[in-house]
């Protein structure tokens, strides 16, 4: 008998290459609710991996708001929101993330991800232009591979470089030379991995001078940034001049989900166009239970996103002491730079010897030679944890020679 030939074998083999190259990531289990302490593969660690920067997947008014959606409406919605998966719960979280947002709309996404990819192609096409901020969150480079326009790429927070794409833009024109219907300028608020802010108010004046609009993902930024974590728009004091702003309520909100913010008129236009939208299910009564709760504790519990800012001075702080090299990090995303991926890999490993859990990041997430411990200090933490994580981290650097004895 003949033996079948599996077409997908060439997949072991990539796997191979991804662990020689030090690339291959296994998932780490928790057997623990997400907290600043979890059990990751039957080990209690300080958990420095987590983006859950105000504690708000434990916080009881959430547990309670899910709780009695459930009782109520069930566990899931049935449909897609075009059909019959619309409920009050969901419209009660869109028109609070509004007035929180200060924007005339909102409307949610399954994820932050489905968000930036169901808005930009949705917006845009043949006849305009995304410009994007070098090193953008993939659901947003995504979100342009799947749209029609033509983009180009400025260098990361130069914003002279983006007034020279933006003048030449405006001068050439888009296809048969005629002008642009729209250019859009895309950035991220908080960059992801490097956790330094946007120039928002360059970027802004910029888009302006040459009237393009500006969307904004404020993933990392919403519930960190601004008034009651209300983003990088309110940090900055530049309300009604960002057309769009994408957030998420998976990270500070402690949820799931993501929004985008913006005119009446593109919210009605995402319902109409927007594939993810139109394609998936709403969310279960309970996250948006959850995450309408989540709004009212930003508003009503600030001590919280004070303890956020007070452990990430610390912290930092306390990594520069030691020697260690955080990059150009501005808020709670606090990489602690590697370089080499092996080495990346062996630090992180015997942080979670000593009891700490801080997932190192590599290429392609990042550059080749760009390796990090990517840590996040929460709100939940404790000086006692702090204490531990830094006692870590000094002398596994010693160990591996990677600061001064």
């Amino acid at each position: 008998m003949k033996t079948r030939r599996d077409p997908l074998a060439f997949l072991a083999d990539e796997l191979d290459e991804l662990r020689r190259e030090h690339l291959y990531r296994p998932l780490r289990v928790l057997s623990s609710a997400q907290g600043p302490v979890v059990s990751v593969d039957g080990h209690r660690c300080v958990n420095l991996s987590s983006n859950d920067y105000l504690g708000l997947t434990h916080h009881p008014r959430l547990r309670e708001a899910a709780l009695a959606a459930v009782r109520d409406f069930g566990a899931g919605s049935g449909a897609v929101r075009t059909i019959a998966g619309t409920m009050t719960l969901h419209e009660d979280l869109e028109a609070a993330l509004a007035a929180f947002k200060g924007t005339e709309a909102v409307l949610t996404f399954q994820s932050g991800f489905s968000a930036n990819t169901g808005v930009i192609p949705t917006i845009t096409g043949e006849q305009d232009l995304i410009v994007s901020d070098a090193l953008n969150h993939a659901s947003i480079i995504d979100g342009m591979r799947l749209s029609k326009a033509p983009r180009k790429v400025f260098a990361h927070r130069d914003v002279e470089a983006l007034r020279q794409v933006l003048a030449e833009a405006r001068q050439q024109g888009g296809l048969a030379g005629l002008p642009h219907r729209l250019i859009l300028v895309v950035t991220d608020g908080v960059f992801s991995m490097d956790g330094d802010i946007a120039p928002l108010p360059g970027i802004v004046a910029a888009a302006e001078e040459f009237g393009a609009a500006v969307m904004v993902d404020d993933a990392h930024a919403s519930g960190v940034l601004g008034r009651m974590g209300r983003g990088t728009v309110d940090h900055f004091g530049l309300h009604g001049r960002v057309a769009i702003q994408v957030g998420t309520l998976s990270k500070a909100v402690g949820v799931l989900g993501g929004y985008v913010a913006g005119s009446q008129a593109l919210r009605d236009l995402l319902i109409q166009r927007s594939r993810p939208f139109l394609f998936s299910t709403s969310h279960p009564p309970s996250v948006a239970a959850a995450c309408r709760e989540a709004i009212r504790v930003l508003e009503e519990e600030p001590e919280l996103i004070e303890r956020l800012w007070a452990n990430t001075r610390r912290f930092k702080a306390e990594l520069a002491r030691l020697g260690f090299d955080t990059g150009a990090s501005e808020t709670p995303i606090t990489p602690v730079m590697m370089g080499d991926s092996a080495v990346a890999g062996r630090f992180s490993a015997r942080l979670f010897e000593e009891g700490i859990f801080a997932q190192p990041v590599v290429y392609p997430t990042v550059a080749l030679d760009k390796a990090r411990i990517r840590t996040i200090v929460t709100a939940a933490h404790t000086d006692e944890m702090l204490d531990t994580a830094l006692g870590a981290f000094d002398r596994v650097g010693r160990q591996l020679a990677l600061i001064s004895g």
